[in-house]
């Protein structure tokens, strides 16, 4: 049988409940067994004092104990005249007065008295008195002439003790299963107020296994599960957005890879119509359309080892400047062809030493190269500056106009993401450039980042750890 987690949480409150209730109600049937038997013990100390005084006056009368020993009568006399009385009866009863002992009392405390001369010599007594025992000295002319001690209770004999004490009892375990049983209604009501967040958290779990990342759950409270729920909450909505990021990267890349395979149709579809001939010019024109869609595949291979880790780095130290001259010399015929001004500023050899992976580094510079040839107007500039900063080594391409939105800045290194008012599908890629270029910043320990340009284009800062050499 499958036990819930209500229930159990229900047995454990319940039975820390009832054993501090049984545990209680056991102590308090000690204490009271013990505390009336110190009471009985002492209201029987007070015929102990009648019964000296008694006995002192006996003495100066006699000058001896003789009387007892001659008289054992006497003894019993004295004895019933110095008796502790009973507790009085409520007002209206035999007048308020107190009562004597029962016979059955008096007989049971006389026989516990014990009488010893000034020698410690038994004049009367019922057995071996203990040497620590309690005793009274009674007195003549100043000078001890006997003591006078009584046998402590050590239990209850008589019945109307025993019947006190179990009707004490009864009333203590009536109490005690009554607040057994209020337990068990408040650890129920507890156990179900402590578990119907888990349960809520459940169901809202399944609903989230099941593809419902839309749930979410109560945040009802400040303690811990409370903060459970805020955490599912949080994770659910990190699940959505990645569930919606991943439906339009879908939607993205088949529109990306739509739109080159129906240009390739329908060249070849004129082809074999014979609506084109298959010149230099319609062949190019299918080259041009196979390497752009070479390109994006390439950069989704690219982007997808990246988000994996599986991109190789092999990382060194190198002087960042070294890594982009090359880079620049690569491009630097399309800059001219294009009538781009290109303004190179490079610190002193060894400034700007970093630790990473050359042929990673020479990709990022390659695609900001790239984005700014397709995306600068001819007759514009490129500024690349490269300096020290503080232990980092800072990198800035800044370009000129058409510029980006300031709105839009922030979204450039998305996936797919492309300004539709200065980048295009027949000039530039799929806009997947710029995310790469992140990744292998990041893989690198640094960040990278978008600003508007002073010359109205785009500004590119890049800022990597630099290392001592």
């Amino acid at each position: 049988m499958k036990i819930g987690v209500t229930h159990k949480l229900f047995l454990i409150i319940l039975t820390a409940a009832g054993l501090a209730v049984v545990s209680s109600a056991l102590i308090m049937q000690w204490s009271l067994s013990r505390g009336f038997l110190k009471f009985i013990n002492a209201m029987e100390k007070t015929g102990i004092s009648r019964l000296a005084v008694e006995l002192e006056k006996s003495y100066r009368t006699e000058q001896s104990w003789e009387f007892l020993r001659r008289d054992p009568a006497r003894w019993r006399q004295l004895v019933a005249a110095s008796l502790p009385e009973a507790p009085p009866p409520p007002e209206g009863f035999d007048g308020g007065k107190p009562r004597p002992l029962p016979p059955h009392l008096a007989r049971h405390f006389g026989q516990r008295l014990f009488l010893l001369d000034a020698d410690r010599k038994a004049l009367v007594d019922h057995g071996e008195v203990p040497a620590d025992n309690a005793m009274t000295p009674l007195l003549h002319q100043g000078k001890v002439v006997g003591y006078l001690g009584l046998l402590p209770r050590t239990n209850f004999a008589e019945a109307p003790h025993q019947r006190f004490l179990r009707e004490q009892k009864s009333a203590f375990a009536l109490i005690a299963g009554a607040v057994v049983l209020l337990s068990a209604l408040l650890s129920l009501l507890l156990a179900r107020r402590l578990v119907r967040p888990l349960g809520v958290l459940a169901e809202a779990t399944h609903q989230l296994a099941a593809g419902s990342f839309t749930v979410r759950v109560p945040v009802t409270s400040q303690d811990e599960l409370g903060q459970l729920a805020g955490d599912f909450n949080s994770l659910a909505l990190a699940l959505e957005k990645s569930e919606l990021t991943r439906r339009q990267w879908v939607a993205d890349i088949s529109h990306e890879l739509r739109t080159p395979l129906a240009i390739l149709r329908g060249e070849i579809e004129a082809l074999q119509d014979g609506v084109r001939q298959p010149n230099r010019e319609s062949i190019n024109s299918l080259h041009d359309e196979v390497q752009r869609l070479g390109r994006l595949v390439d950069d989704l291979y690219q982007l997808s080892l990246s988000d994996a880790g599986a991109l190789t780095y092999r990382k060194t130290g190198l002087d960042l400047a070294d890594v982009l001259t090359e880079s620049i010399a690569l491009h630097r015929g399309e800059f001219l062809s294009k009538n781009i001004l290109l303004e190179v500023a490079l610190p002193e050899a060894g400034g700007a030493s970093v630790f990473g992976d050359k042929e990673r580094l020479q990709q990022l510079f390659s695609n900001l190269l790239g984005n700014s040839l397709k995306y600068t107007d001819g007759g514009g500039t490129l500024k690349i500056t490269l300096r020290r900063e503080s232990g980092i080594v800072a990198l800035d391409f800044m370009d000129s106009t058409p510029g980006v939105p300031p709105s839009e800045l922030k979204l450039l290194f998305e996936r797919l993401y492309r300004v539709e008012s200065s980048r295009n599908r027949s000039t530039g890629g799929a806009g997947l450039g710029l995310a790469i270029c992140r990744n292998i910043v990041e893989a690198h320990g640094g960040k990278i980042t978008a600003e508007s340009s002073p010359f109205g284009g785009l500004w590119i800062r890049i800022e990597l750890p630099g290392v001592v050499v």
